[in-house]
């Protein structure tokens, strides 16, 4: 098994590679074109622009994101602006927007993708400089259109967007708002609210999860590599690095030039029971973003808060604590305040991180969110993934799903 490593965030330096036979070169600065030379980033990102989800009562979603998450009230589009055929309400926290849009229309598509997958990611929205050239990039490398370059504009100025397929029903939409200075998108009005609760400390968007069938991994990361962003293989995780007695998974995580964009890649793997992708993609009809990991600076404070407010956590077991710091050695948080929480802690060569998974925040045992905070480590915490999965497989359990 091969795996690379190396931290990317908002620099092309790599500081650290683990890897068969680049073992000779650790610890040694190498730049992203001699260590990933097919990570020609043609199509240059500049961030998540949104994340839009389809939902059957976008204004109940909306609270709940603002009552659980801590989200804030940003923009609006719908009867009131125009907009005949759904409704859309915009939340803001940090460097965070999500979108919550519903259909009128019975027959819409949105109706029927809904009907199919339930509550879930369908826009992956990408801010670029130029969406004509992104369209016309990937679209030329065999990508499957969505949405033609368009332009949108209001008494705010213009935006053109355009858009293109991906994994599943789910798409990418390529934002150039270079030009606009209105509160989200043309169409759209500031949303006032009374109601408020305060922000959990959520900051950014640090990886989104797709979940693919079997044998489509190297499918779709050759399809972020050579049709999409020349996105390089950050990681490779096999059944040997992600299993449990049960059941196990592959997975391929996929970073774009800049480092800001980072997409794992999850299939299935042999095991002997159902394992938590084959689960996913059972309920959700197909291939679809499993989870979104957002960032923050104070994990303790962020989920405090959101287990005030209702948020439901997977559980680890208290044993994981007894040797934990024997594997990632000091850290500045308090043990046993990370123990009440559920908080796990993994330790790279830069570093160390901490991350907490929700359970699912829908009906069907779909979509989920990861808290994560970073201090220093740019990996995927590997060494908490046999708890992880362990308490994943709990809820299956629970569920009759496992």
């Amino acid at each position: 098994m091969s795996i690379l490593f190396c931290p990317l965030i908002g620099k092309k330096e790599v500081k650290y590679i683990a890897m068969e036979d680049l073992t000779h070169v650790k610890n040694y600065s190498y730049t992203l074109e001699k260590i990933f030379p097919e990570a020609e980033d043609f199509l240059p990102l500049n961030g998540t622009d949104y994340v839009e989800l389809y939902v059957g009562n976008a204004k109940q979603a909306a609270h709940f994101y603002k009552t659980a998450f801590g989200f804030q009230s940003l923009a609006y589009s719908g009867l009131e602006t125009g907009r005949k055929d759904s409704c859309s309400y915009v939340l803001v926290q940090d460097k965070i927007r999500l979108v919550l849009t519903t259909p009128f229309d019975p027959g819409s598509e949105i109706t029927k993708h809904l009907a199919k997958h339930g509550d879930g990611v369908k826009v992956i929205a990408l801010w670029v400089d130029d969406a004509t050239k992104a369209w016309e990039e990937t679209t030329s490398r065999g990508a499957r259109s969505f949405m033609e370059p368009t332009e949108e504009s209001d008494e705010h100025g213009s935006v053109i967007r355009s858009g293109i397929h991906t994994y599943g029903d789910t798409v990418h939409i390529f934002v150039e708002r270079h030009s606009y200075n209105g509160v989200f998108l043309p169409g759209y009005e500031k949303w006032e609210s009374e109601y408020n609760p305060p922000v959990t400390g959520l900051r950014y968007i640090d990886h989104m999860v797709g979940n693919v069938g079997w044998g489509e991994m190297n499918k779709w990361a050759e399809f972020y590599n050579k049709v999409m962003m020349g996105f390089a293989n950050l990681i490779t995780f096999d059944d040997e690095d992600i299993s449990t007695q049960y059941t196990a998974l592959m997975s391929k995580v996929m970073t774009n030039g800049n480092g800001r964009i980072k997409f794992p890649i999850n299939e299935p793997a042999e095991g002997l029971k159902k394992s938590q992708i084959e689960e996913y993609i059972d309920f959700y009809q197909g291939a679809g973003c499993k989870h979104i990991a957002v960032a923050t600076n104070n994990i303790i404070e962020t989920v405090s808060a959101m287990r005030e407010r209702g948020v439901e956590f997977l559980y680890v077991p208290g044993s994981y604590y007894d040797t934990v710091l024997d594997r990632v050695g000091k850290i500045d948080e308090d043990l046993m305040a990370l123990k009440e929480l559920g908080i796990m802690v993994d330790r790279d060569d830069e570093g160390y991180l901490l991350q907490i998974f929700t359970k699912p925040v829908e009906d069907r045992p779909t979509l989920f969110f990861e808290i994560i905070q970073r201090k220093g480590a740019q990996s995927f915490g590997k060494g908490n993934f046999k708890a992880l999965f362990e308490s994943i497989e709990e809820e299956q359990r629970r569920r009759g799903t496992l």
